[in-house]
């Protein structure tokens, strides 16, 4: 589990290692993630766009970005929270990612959500 806060935005993440849809053979291995964004702060905020890096463990890395989570912009007023469910395939069985959410306050401020690193990996890879 990873946890971070910015400016009143806490976001919190856990990782899974799904086998039914992983093929160490090719090698392919598939990690589901659930993410909770909850505003913890005095102003409403958007969520207008993410930034994710991922890297495998060879040291690849690859940058995502785009509007929103899985289709959604959600606006977050003060003790209001957005949980949803993603995924992110690996040529390896151990990652990481990180990022930011770009927000927009109520107030017409940007900022910048972290998303603290969290760990992928198949379980037993990791000692």
């Amino acid at each position: 589990m990873s946890e971070a806060v910015t400016r009143g935005i806490r976001v919190t993440v856990r990782s899974a290692y799904i086998p039914e849809r992983s093929d160490p053979e090719r090698p392919l291995f598939f990690f589901a993630y659930r993410i909770r964004i909850a505003n913890e702060g005095a102003t409403t905020a958007r969520l207008l766009t993410r930034h994710w890096i991922i890297t495998d463990g060879q040291g690849g890395v690859e940058e995502v970005q785009g509007p929103g989570v899985v289709g959604e912009q959600p606006l977050l007023a003060p003790g209001q929270d957005f949980e949803y469910t993603s995924a992110c395939p690996l040529p390896t069985p151990v990652g990481t990612m990180h990022g930011t959410y770009q927000m927009l306050t109520a107030l017409g401020e940007r900022f910048d959500a972290e998303i603290a690193p969290f760990l992928l990996a198949v379980p037993g890879a990791v000692h």
